[in-house]
């Protein structure tokens, strides 16, 4: 008679996704901004209860060792590479001691986040020597693709490029190895199986939805990783509270 053998489980990873810290431009009301103060009392809540902050080298290492993570990590990653990040959100990081990803679609590099008009205000994105800066800072430059498009509306051919593309320009531009995929509004396309064989081929080790709970460890979707939406009502309390590592 055949026994059902259950994995060990070696913890918990939350994977928190923020967009914007501070003020948004202009007068406009947005769940994509998180004030400064409120941010702050979320990396107060982190740093005050058993979860701790890993930096990406930490992450790299439990994809293959879950058991060498913290049982209670956390992963701060930022999308869209506006630069407001450097004023609002970097001073904060930098008083707790906390590394960071932030996610950037290399096509806007230098210019504005002209993807989001007409939802969101207009923002200025990193230019290459900031990008340069916050790596120098603890934070981590991924990939955001290059144009900032669903997957769900690309052929299989643009998808590709959108991953080859802005990996490579990436690690031309910071002279560094890219490692992970954040899908632009958390959209992994139509075909989850196509999609993880392209992250694989273009030499990605791991891809970031938006939204969902924390990650229980070890999983076996690298590729399709949830992260907590943070919004200036996110209660990480109530989100990572009931998550007990076993």
């Amino acid at each position: 008679m055949s026994k059902t053998v259950k994995a060990a489980n070696h913890g918990t990873l939350a994977i928190l996704g923020f967009h914007k810290i501070g003020r948004a431009r202009g007068g406009w009301n947005t769940w994509f901004y998180i004030p400064e103060r409120i941010f702050a009392e979320q990396l107060r809540y982190l740093h005050d209860t058993t979860w701790q902050v890993i930096d990406i080298a930490t992450f790299l290492r439990g994809l293959d060792a879950y058991a060498a993570l913290p049982p209670r990590s956390a992963l701060l990653t930022f999308d869209d590479g506006c630069r407001q990040f450097m004023d609002a959100a970097l001073p904060l990081l930098q008083r707790f001691k906390y590394p960071s990803l932030q996610f950037v679609p290399t096509g806007h590099i230098g210019k504005t986040n002209s993807f989001d008009a007409g939802v969101e205000p207009e923002e200025p994105i990193f230019d290459w020597a900031e990008l340069r800066e916050l790596e120098r800072q603890g934070v981590s430059i991924q990939s955001h693709g290059v144009t900032h498009r669903r997957f769900s509306d690309l052929t299989r051919l643009q998808q590709d490029e959108e991953l080859s593309r802005s990996k490579a320009m990436l690690e031309s531009g910071l002279g560094k190895r890219v490692d992970l995929f954040a899908f632009p509004q958390g959209d992994d396309g139509d075909d989850r199986m196509a999609t993880e064989k392209s992250l694989r081929a273009a030499g990605y080790r791991a891809a970031f939805l938006y939204g969902g709970g924390s990650v229980r460890l070890p999983t076996h979707a690298p590729y399709q990783l949830a992260r907590v939406a943070m919004g200036p009502d996110t209660n990480l309390e109530f989100e990572l509270g009931n998550s007990h590592a076993e």
